[in-house]
Order: structure tokens, then sequence, then C-alpha cells
């Protein structure tokens, strides 16, 4: 049986900027399609095409569990996990590419990521990554 990977991400419009919180099980695919423009909605309309900060899940309720507790976090919260994995607020989109060999930004952990299990806790840091 195939292993399925779900991806719950924050995208910026810059450096402290507008934030955006989704999931996905293509984490490449989607952060292509809002840095085009190709969803409409509040990444359009806000210019949010900065990929800083994503984690991944073997279930799919657990993602999505994950992207529902991170959208009710003040911004506060938001800020420091990604300042936690990314403090440079690097765009990870194109390390994630993987066509040619990057060298490692200061404030970015290089690749891979991170995984997560279920959160259990809704603030940043409190949970089970492992």
């Amino acid at each position: 049986m195939r292993e399925h990977l779900y991806f719950v991400y924050m995208l910026a419009s810059r450096r402290n900027g507008t934030l955006y919180v989704g999931v996905t099980n293509d984490v490449m695919r989607r952060t292509w399609e809002h840095k085009n423009d190709l969803i409409e909605g509040f990444t359009r309309k806000y210019g949010v095409h900065i990929l800083v900060w994503y984690e991944w899940h073997n279930d799919i309720n657990a993602a999505i569990l994950r992207e529902k507790r991170i959208k009710r976090w003040n911004r506060a919260w938001k800020i420091e996990l990604i300042e936690k994995q990314n403090s440079g607020w690097n765009d990870l989109y194109d390390r994630l590419l993987g066509e040619i060999a990057l060298p490692v930004l200061p404030g970015s952990l290089t690749l891979p990521f991170f995984a997560a299990e279920a959160a259990s806790d809704d603030r940043p840091g409190m949970t089970g990554f492992v």
C-alpha cells in the first residue's frame, strides 16, 4: 500500500507580512498555484506567495486538525512557529524544487524540513515533532 503524505503549510506576503495557513497533499503543486495566482481568493488578493513553513503528516485527519488549530492561533504564535524553523523567512519553495544544489541560507533548516504527528497542544513548541 502506498504511503500518503499531507502537508500543513504557511505562506507569507513578506517577512512579518500577511499570513495564510493551508493543507494539501502536494505542497509543491499547491505553492506553485498560489505563486502564479491560479487560486482565486485570499492569497491572490493579498499577494501571499512565499512558502515560509510546512510540516508533513501521514494522516489527513491529523493534518486537517493541525491546520484548524494553527488557524485559531494568534499571530504571535504563528510567527514563533515560522521563526523557530525559518528565522530568515526564506522561500522554501525553491529549496524544495531540488533541481539545483542550493547552499543552506542563514536562518533556514537543511531539508528535509520536519514531520509532525498529531499535535497535542495548540501552542508552538508544544507539539510532538519527530
